[in-house]
């Protein structure tokens, strides 16, 4: 075996390491943060399960493949909540696995509060919380 392919894992190990690096936010206390305006939660799930399944009232959408684009407070294509590196940020993507990877490529980008929905848009549903269609 090269040495290569012994740093190789899985995306199992590769979301449990990622997660060690912040805490992941429930939909109630996600909810609640975001009511008070301490967080902004921005949605990623694709237009599909928008459409099939509603929007989370207040939420921002960004695509997946926007996002580092939308949020970096230093980049050209910002939207104008991207007002900082301190934003409390929390991504929901359909059920809690693609928000951890894109959590890790916003702290790259020095969004050190960002975190993700526990669940997904999925769980924020199961728990009674606001959607809208």
């Amino acid at each position: 075996m090269s040495g290569v392919d012994e740093q190789l894992v899985g995306i199992d190990e590769l979301l449990e390491r990622v997660r060690r690096g912040y805490e992941r936010v429930e939909p109630r206390a996600a909810y609640t943060i975001a009511r008070a305006g301490e967080a902004l939660l921005v949605d990623i799930r694709y237009a599909a399960l928008r459409e099939r399944d509603g929007l989370i009232p207040g939420a921002l959408v960004v695509e997946r493949n926007e996002l580092e684009w939308r949020l970096d407070p230093q980049g050209s294509h910002r939207l104008p909540e991207a007002t900082g590196h301190d934003l409390q940020i929390v991504i929901v993507c359909n059920e809690g696995y693609a928000s951890s990877l894109a959590v890790a490529s916003l702290h790259q980008l020095g969004l050190h509060r960002a975190t993700d929905l526990v669940g997904g848009f999925q769980a924020w549903r199961a728990a009674g919380l606001p959607v809208t269609s």
